[in-house]
């Protein structure tokens, strides 16, 4: 599961428990001029994920790490595809992080109150 927090400009995304091993990833920090929004999005886990690079993919286990599909670098940290929040990046590593966390709907109205104000 993934904590999604604001710091000043940035969205700072933390890797909890043992995901963090799963996903080789602890911490992602991106700059808020670079988020492009937020939807919460229990489908996407049926959908294609592309290349595991490096990461793990457990069909209705987990998938998390990095995964490239169609010429983009996509992040995921998924167990319960029921709390998916997927975040649309623009100019960053990724282009777009899937994430599991504790309550999509107070996650989307975070990132996207943050991304769009002045």
């Amino acid at each position: 599961m993934a904590k999604i927090d604001i710091d000043g400009d940035d969205l700072v995304v933390t890797i909890e428990g043992l995901d963090r091993l799963w996903a080789l990833k602890s911490r992602l920090t991106i700059p808020l001029a670079n988020v492009r929004g937020a939807t919460a999005d229990p489908g996407i886990a049926g959908e294609p994920k592309g290349n595991r690079a490096p990461g793990a993919h457990v069909p209705g286990v987990i998938t998390a790490g990095t995964f490239h599909l169609d010429g983009e670098r996509v992040f995921w940290d998924v167990h319960d595809p029921a709390k998916a929040v997927v975040i649309e990046l623009a100019d960053e590593r990724y282009a777009r992080l899937v994430v599991e966390v504790e309550d999509p709907r107070a996650v989307v109205a975070l990132v996207e109150n943050a991304a769009h104000r002045p």
